[in-house]
């Protein structure tokens, strides 16, 4: 007979297992919020598990009822989630939303501001979680808000407007890097620089660049050491890459994001640098493809190693999971997001699987 204390040794072995196990899991389980076009069947923000491992999205649900939530950035303690939001009605304005994050995946409204434009589409935040940037597509302006200590939005504390008196400005995207603010402006083609100076952002230059033509600069990503930017142009279906040498900036390349056999008509639309900073990535909507990039990390340049099928239509916009493992694409008129497998070895993509989801435009892990 085996004394009395190995069984109780025994219980208390198998409780540490079976919590360790129960603890892994949850970290292999990670939060995904999907914005939306609220047009049809999506009634505002859903919320996925994803699993690290697997690549596997369960459990949808419904996280806030709010108008077309289309694009969102979390605040630095991830604590709140902030959002750009089309009204959907004329005799209402547009506006910017802040969100608590709630332990169980649904978020609570804390206030909303005015966006000061119409159709805003992208919103940011600086590195020291104080500030959010938002751009507003048709108004042609870019508005920036404090954050309260609640997570709730000032008022905007400032306003841009790019229109020109012979150009109508389409603001498309922003980013923060240090105490720098970068705007794309697809009407204009342009890819302006603001400086904080003296507690304002104030414009520095009136294009990094000059393009050529009509490229359409849509949104763009800053490689990690504020070296490179790289730029996906909406119309031109390209990527201009820029070289920083100081305060001095020059295209070093130039490259498309296509096929060479394509027929299709083609607007492309997102674009990311992957975890380690070797591929670049980007969606094309007509075609509908993600186009990977090798990178040369010291030269900056690129050159495009595949286009693979999204498995759907109209890819507005995709991520990359914190692992780097998984990159996943929101189709906003197949209503899916499709979810790939990167290779750790060459960048390059395979297909696993997708999961059916109103009207996605939006991913944010």
């Amino acid at each position: 007979m085996k004394p009395i204390w190995l069984y109780f040794l025994i219980v208390i072995l198998y409780s540490c297992k079976t919590t360790s196990t129960t603890i892994n899991a949850e970290k292999s389980t990670i939060p995904l919020y999907v914005g939306t076009f609220t047009t049809k069947d999506s009634k505002g923000i859903y919320h996925f598990l994803f699993n690290t491992k697997t690549g596997a999205l369960t459990n949808q649900k419904l996280a806030a009822e709010t108008s077309s939530p289309n694009y969102m950035v979390y605040s630095k303690n991830r604590k709140h989630l902030y959002t750009a939001n089309r009204s959907g009605n004329p005799d209402q304005p547009d506006f910017i939303s802040a969100f608590n994050v709630n332990k169980n995946g649904t978020l609570t409204l804390i206030n909303t501001q005015n966006s000061q434009g119409k159709s805003p589409c992208h919103v940011t935040i600086n590195e020291e979680g104080t500030l959010i940037s938002n751009t507003n597509y048709n108004g042609g302006t870019v508005s920036l808000y404090q954050i309260n200590k609640d997570g709730g939005l000032t008022k905007a504390k400032q306003v841009f407007n790019h229109n020109a008196k012979n150009q109508t400005s389409h603001a498309h995207s922003s980013q923060f890097y240090k105490n720098e603010l970068f705007v794309a402006d697809l009407g204009r083609n342009a890819i302006y620089q603001y400086v904080l100076n003296e507690g304002e952002y104030k414009l520095q230059s009136e294009a990094i660049v000059n393009a050529v033509g009509n490229p359409g600069p849509r949104h763009f990503t800053i490689s990690q050491n504020g070296t490179f930017i790289y730029v996906i142009n909406e119309y031109e279906n390209s990527i201009t890459s820029i070289k920083r040498d100081d305060s001095n900036f020059k295209t070093i390349d130039l490259d498309t994001t296509l096929m060479s056999n394509t027929t299709e008509e083609n607007f492309s639309a997102d674009i990311h640098l992957s975890k380690n900073q070797k591929y670049l990535y980007v969606t094309n909507r007509g075609e509908n493809t993600v186009a990977v990039f090798n990178r040369n990390t010291e030269t900056g340049t690129i050159e495009k190693i595949q286009n693979i099928s999204v498995e759907g239509d109209w890819p507005r916009n995709f991520t990359i999971d914190p692992t780097g493992t998984f990159l996943l694409v929101a189709n906003r008129r197949s209503n899916n997001i499709s979810v790939f497998k990167i290779n750790q070895n060459n960048g390059q993509l395979s297909f696993l699987h997708d999961v059916k989801t109103p009207s996605p435009v939006f991913l944010l892990f």
